[in-house]
């Protein structure tokens, strides 16, 4: 279940016809009106499903080794409307729209500093009152 206003006519690209690295694949998340990118992370076959059935997008964390739902402490969902995948079929692009932040540093995005450190990202909120 995708939020959307149209229908869509889709062929099925099958989850299990991905190419998962050790049981993962790369999915960016990005603002589905500004195309700003706002967060990158894992998932693996359970997680995409789960996005897919759902439209709210679920994810691996390698740090925790479990699966999670975008939000789910935060309140900060991420609604899924387009599920694209790359040429090689081995990334995921999700054209989402945020609720608050995506970084749990607090910031809109999670691509909000520069390599020379320079902060240029927006601070949506404190992680301190969130988490």
């Amino acid at each position: 279940m995708f939020y959307s206003i149209n229908q869509l006519v889709i062929s099925m690209i099958y989850t299990n016809e991905l190419k998962y690295d050790n049981g993962l694949i790369q999915a960016i998340a990005q603002d589905r009106n500004s195309k700003e990118v706002l967060m990158s992370a894992y998932m693996n076959k359970e997680a995409l499903d789960l996005t897919i059935e759902t439209g709210i997008a679920h994810y691996w964390s390698r740090s925790r080794q479990k699966l999670w739902k975008k939000g789910e402490s935060s309140g900060h969902i991420q609604k899924v409307f387009e599920i694209r995948i790359d040429c090689d079929k081995d990334s995921i692009l999700l054209m989402i729209e945020q609720e608050g932040g995506a970084c749990h540093k607090g910031f809109r995005s999670c691509f909000y500093r520069t390599i020379e450190g320079d902060v240029v990202g927006q601070k949506v909120f404190d992680p301190e009152d969130v988490y």
